[in-house]
């Protein structure tokens, strides 16, 4: 471990993940997903041991509270998210309109007629909401479902729109989500009021993964966040925490400013480059 001049402890870390070796348990292609900082998180977890509740409250894609609930490292996980399209799938894969879903998804023929009749429904209900995020999420370039976003022509390897839509995959996927649904909860609502509610609870842990500084206007829809507002949140959090960061240096001052210990993770995007991103924590002993 290092020591900056400020007395905040740095950690370096090396090793760049294999994604293919991660249990694949969202049925997001998630822009921003973390599915590289599993094996980090899995050791984050075990240091967790005693914690009632783990809450994520950017969930998105969701998949370390999903690993967490799968593997049984926490009692009950806590997911919330304020983008109500997210919002529709998590409460449809969690109540009884998962059946429905998995239906649909199964029975769904891949055209583009199909796919525009869906998405462009007016008044949806929430399962159907569910349903047209998915097929907007499989078929728009990078997964990306903010505004602006468009469909897919070429797709993966040339196979057009439909290149990234594996029904059988993402039906199981939804399936066993609700298998567990009763360690689960979710709230569509704001991060900075979830983490509020929960932050002087010494027995509840954070794994918290705001939209970055520079790629989230890009990615999300809700991108527009308070960076120093949640710093002090954080700051101020009674028991175990994980935050995760763009690696830039407004990010490192403002956790700085906040004694905040941090360390940089590598990892390699859809495009094979290597970059590092930060983790910020309570401690690094799980390290």
């Amino acid at each position: 471990m290092q020591t900056d001049l400020f007395g905040n402890t740095i950690v370096e870390t090396s090793k760049v993940i294999n994604v293919s070796s991660v249990p694949q348990r969202s049925p997001f292609r998630y822009p921003g997903g973390k599915t590289w900082l599993v094996p980090q998180a899995r050791k984050w977890f075990k240091s967790c041991i005693g914690d009632k509740l783990l809450i994520e409250p950017f969930c998105g894609g969701g998949i370390i509270g999903l690993t967490a609930a799968f593997e049984l490292y926490f009692p009950h996980i806590l997911f919330s998210e304020i983008d109500k399209d997210i919002a529709a799938v998590w409460k449809t894969m969690l109540n009884d309109d998962c059946n429905w879903l998995v239906k649909q998804i199964y029975s769904f023929e891949p055209t583009r007629d199909n796919l525009i009749s869906i998405i462009d429904k007016p008044e949806k209900d929430c399962k159907e909401l569910a349903l047209a995020t998915i097929l907007r999420n499989r078929t728009c370039h990078g997964g990306i479902l903010a505004k602006g976003s468009g469909l897919m022509k070429k797709g993966e390897n040339g196979k057009g729109m439909f290149s990234r839509w594996y029904s059988s995959t993402i039906a199981k996927r939804i399936e066993a989500i609700h298998q567990y649904s009763s360690r689960m909860s979710f709230i569509e609502g704001d991060a900075f009021d979830v983490i509020q509610q929960h932050m002087d609870d010494s027995d509840t842990a954070f794994f918290i993964d705001p939209p970055y500084t520079i790629a989230g206007k890009r990615l999300y829809t809700h991108f527009d966040i308070d960076h120093h507002k949640l710093f002090d949140l954080v700051s101020n959090i009674k028991g175990h925490y994980m935050l995760t960061y763009d690696n830039v240096e407004d990010v490192r001052k403002m956790a700085k400013q906040h004694r905040l210990q941090y360390c940089t993770i590598p990892m390699q995007t859809t495009h094979l480059i290597v970059k590092k991103e930060l983790i910020i924590s309570d401690n690094f002993d799980w390290l």
